[in-house]
């Protein structure tokens, strides 16, 4: 019976000790530091609940992604697609300026002025690497500048070339 209790007990000890992390091999010193490093704010913490996205908003993204991904390809491929939307944003940068086209306005005058002439090529990228793909505008001769229209915009075509 003494046997199969010191078995047992020593059992119960080699579990315990293959449980423990490497947190506990520290002193306790270390272990608070390492404790408040990993520790985030109230604030933080709201930041990445912000970021964790559900299976809707997954959902919206895959299709958002598939259609650019569609887009993408037929401006590459499609001369008359490409010039059809170059000519629907050229068409609505003269009715509504570049305002209601633009996300951002603070460009320099010359990009301004090839843009309300219509001397622009379409594409589709990132305009920054944390946002979604959209339809950016880069000005000719000058292919390091992308562009973005307003996201509203991108969808409103995206939309349209997906019905025709």
């Amino acid at each position: 019976m003494v046997r199969a209790s010191c078995v047992s007990i020593v059992a119960v000890l080699l579990a315990v000790v293959r449980v423990m992390s490497w947190l506990d091999k520290f002193p306790s010193g270390e272990k608070e530091r390492v404790r408040e490093r990993f520790r985030m704010s109230p604030a933080a913490y709201e930041k990445m609940r912000e970021r964790v996205k559900g299976p809707e908003d997954l959902k919206e993204e895959m299709q958002w992604n598939e259609a650019m991904a569609q887009l993408k390809f037929a401006l590459e491929t499609e001369k008359e697609l490409k010039d059809a939307l170059i000519e629907q944003i050229a068409s609505d940068i003269e009715s509504g300026g570049l305002e209601s086209v633009l996300e951002s306005v603070d460009l320099p005058q010359e990009i301004r002025d090839q843009l309300e002439r219509g001397e622009f090529d379409v594409h589709v990228d990132t305009p920054v690497e944390s946002e979604r793909d959209q339809i950016v505008l880069v000005p000719e001769g000058n292919i390091t500048e992308k562009i973005p229209i307003n996201f509203s915009l991108s969808e409103t075509y995206v939309s349209q070339l997906g019905e025709s």
